[in-house]
């Protein structure tokens, strides 16, 4: 399918590359730290072989939500947000910008999301999951009061935030002892950012905002297949939850999901069943996942052209008013 939009594609800059580099062994970390480190040749070359037209670019994990100094974390976003809106700059036509955001100074999170976007034409932010704060066994989640303001922003502004999943913190653990390829990409980011996704829903907070707008990759990080159990016992026994509609509304209401790492057809299917086809968005989640292998799958998936061409480009471009793509 030609014109493709891609929303889960990462880079890096070379003050954050090491977190990404644990994901990799020794002899395949020299490609992949340079896919990081690119983005006008590599990168638009295999956009170009693989019919996508334009990707909405974000920083790499955990970067900004691992800085236990606030001020640092403030620096570095402002850092990478700048790099970032420079590269856009010299090919506006195919990129476009997520806001890596300090999260551990919520008013300070709202100034730069607030500046990339009135500066940079970002197209929202890009969180990746809970922030760290001052020490390093410390985990702090948006569904907390202190963010509220922040929530308000957003629905202010009209722009999308996509929760990106990382690791569980070491002391959080236990469960995956002795079977370290649980905790990453294979299982353990879909749950961490799945219950964060819950308590969000369990705050209130969809009923204070209604028009937020979260993005989940990975075809919602299991979320499709889960939330009508998940509502339903819920409503059996609340136990504290503040939320006003069942769960599963929040997620056919208020949250997206894309393709990204997860190019698999009864996943989308459920999704699309559960969400509605025009909740669905195309990713690859490059370059830790191959744009040629997210794009061969899709192209051939065994769906109606109007749904794919909805879930491949014009789902995106009306949510993130890209007018300017024929």
């Amino acid at each position: 399918m030609k014109g493709k939009i891609g929303l889960e594609e990462h880079f890096s800059i070379t003050d954050t590359l090491g977190d990404s580099q644990q994901y990799f062994t020794p002899d395949k970390w020299p490609e992949f730290k340079y896919r990081l480190l690119d983005i006008h040749e590599r990168r638009l070359a295999e956009m170009d072989e693989n019919e996508i037209e334009f990707a909405v670019i974000s920083l790499n994990s955990p970067a900004i939500q691992a800085i236990l100094n606030p001020q640092q974390a403030i620096d570095m976003a402002k850092r990478a947000n700048d790099f970032l809106a420079e590269q856009i700059a010299k090919q506006p036509k195919r990129f476009a910008g997520f806001a890596a955001l300090p999260m551990q100074n919520p008013d300070a999170a709202i100034a730069e999301l607030q500046r990339t976007v009135k500066d940079y034409g970002f197209k929202g932010a890009l969180v990746n999951g809970f922030t760290q704060l001052d020490v390093d066994d410390s985990s702090v989640y948006y569904d907390l009061p202190q963010y509220e303001p922040f929530w308000a922003e957003m629905e202010k502004l009209d722009l999308p935030f996509y929760m990106h999943p990382r690791s569980p913190l070491p002391s959080q653990r236990r469960i995956y002892e002795g079977h370290r390829w649980l905790i990453g990409a294979a299982w353990g980011f879909g749950v961490e950012t799945a219950t964060h996704s819950l308590r969000l829903m369990g705050s209130g907070l969809f009923d204070k905002y209604p028009k937020l707008k979260i993005i989940l990759g990975h075809l919602g990080e299991m979320l499709p297949n889960s939330i009508w159990r998940t509502s339903h016992r819920i409503s059996i026994a609340p136990r504290g939850v503040k939320s006003q509609k069942p769960f599963y509304y929040y997620l056919q209401n208020n949250f997206y999901v894309t393709t990204s790492g997860n190019f698999h057809l009864p996943t989308m299917l459920a999704a699309m069943l559960e969400m509605g086809s025009d909740r669905v968005l195309f990713s690859t989640d490059y370059p830790f996942e191959q744009m040629s292998e997210a794009s061969t799958w899709f192209d051939a998936a065994e769906i109606s052209d109007i749904e794919r061409e909805k879930i491949g480009r014009l789902n995106a471009k009306k949510l993130f008013k890209l007018d300017f793509l024929d």
